[in-house]
């Protein structure tokens, strides 16, 4: 495990990450101006999921670049999830599964396919398919994994592929609730499509419980929401917990990190049968 950060590099990685993200949208955005002229400014979500894609791209398998901070880059975040429970969380789904937001496919390795029937990707930022695309290729996934270009709460578009209510026998859900628009509203959908008794597997962060953690995240959560995509305030327990019925909410780990800007919250959760 890397060692514990006391809270002021808490704080600074999270900065360096900030002005990072500042340096990838400037860059999209004048990439933009150059292809489509002064057109491109009016397409603010385009220069957003761009440069969101490409900071996960970069940061998920390291690197070296101009902009990033000498703070983020000893190592990908990929390898820093193997230090984690993400292995073993992302290896308990099977059957048929949804993966919530897997962004440029960090975790389409680690899949039991001895487990896994049918995995379908539901990501709404369309920069990250040729990633996934290569990571399938590498990994022989192609044949069972289908990304969907969408976000959970398109209905249409899931039923379609066949994903309807009670479908699913597990969500995988890997730091996802913290940067879509209404956490609520997809957990409400996350436990409609599950099957009763089906698993809610996930790895978040949201609020501390330690009290300048929580004062510092309010003050960093509109720059960091602006550039680097996620919100460091929300209660995303709450959230889970309350979309449903859930057989076993004791086993929601919570580990204790006081100085951490993005404490983690992490299980699986069991759909209540009855």
């Amino acid at each position: 495990m890397p060692p514990k950060s006391g809270r002021l590099a808490s704080i600074l990685r999270p900065l360096g990450l900030i002005w990072f993200s500042i340096c990838l949208h400037w860059e999209i955005l004048i990439q933009g101006v150059r292809r489509d002229g002064l057109v491109a400014l009016s397409r603010p979500r385009q220069i957003r999921d761009a440069a969101s894609a490409k900071l996960l791209s970069i940061t998920c398998n390291l690197s070296h670049s101009p902009y990033l901070p000498s703070l983020i880059s000893s190592g990908n975040f990929i390898a820093y999830e193997d230090t984690t429970i993400v292995p073993s969380l992302v290896q308990a789904a099977g059957g048929y599964v949804l993966e919530l937001g897997p962004g440029p496919g960090n975790q389409i390795h680690r899949y039991d396919t001895s487990l896994v029937t049918r995995i379908y990707g539901v990501e709404p930022n369309p920069h990250f398919k040729d990633k996934i695309d290569a990571n399938l290729d590498k990994h022989s996934l192609r044949d069972r994994y289908k990304l969907i270009v969408c976000g959970i709460e398109d209905s249409d578009v899931l039923r379609e592929e066949g994903i309807t209510e009670g479908s699913l026998d597990a969500v995988l859900c890997i730091q996802v609730l913290c940067a879509v628009k209404d956490p609520k509203n997809v957990m409400k959908e996350v436990w409609k499509l599950l099957k009763p008794g089906g698993k809610f597997i996930f790895w978040e962060h949201g609020c501390s419980r330690d009290r300048l953690t929580t004062v510092t995240q309010a003050c960093l959560n509109p720059a960091w929401s602006t550039f680097v995509g996620c919100h460091l305030t929300r209660n995303v327990l709450a959230d889970i917990l309350n979309s449903g019925g859930w057989e076993n909410p004791h086993d929601v780990e919570e580990p204790e990190e006081p100085f951490s800007l993005l404490p983690r919250i992490q299980g699986v959760l069991v759909k209540k049968k009855a």
